[in-house]
């Protein structure tokens, strides 16, 4: 059965709001420790790309399914850039940006990236216990 659990928008000075709730919803729905952590970090760095790539604001949606708690999160930017590739390799460097996608395919169980012209959307799972 899937269960709608979260729907909000969201923009610059919400995130943080927004990450509270996303952890309070998180935790309801059987996610504790590091697999809660986990989640709300990697919620937290989608979130702050869409508003930093993505046009500034965008659309979490959460919801619980076969065991798991997916989040998606759609943004109206111009999408990831020319040359991006699926492969997620580690950040190369010191950088300080380029690691929310990598971050969170390492600590979200599945992530899927569809991203064009019109946007981007990123959705991913962690599994409740």
């Amino acid at each position: 059965m899937c269960r709608q659990v979260l729907c909000a928008s969201f923009a610059r000075g919400r995130i943080t709001f927004l990450r509270r709730a996303v952890a309070e919803h998180a935790a309801y729905e059987g996610l504790t420790g590091r697999h809660l952590e986990d989640f709300v970090l990697a919620v937290n760095e989608i979130t702050t790309n869409a508003v930093v790539h993505g046009g500034g604001h965008g659309r979490l949606r959460l919801w619980s399914h076969d065991g798991r708690l997916w989040c998606e999160i759609t943004d109206e930017g111009p999408g990831l850039p020319p040359g991006w590739v699926s492969e997620m390799r580690p950040p190369t460097g010191f950088e300080c940006r380029g690691r929310g996608l990598w971050l969170t395919r390492m600590l979200c169980d599945q992530i899927t990236i569809v991203s064009g012209p019109g946007g981007t959307t990123v959705t991913f799972a962690a599994i409740c216990a």
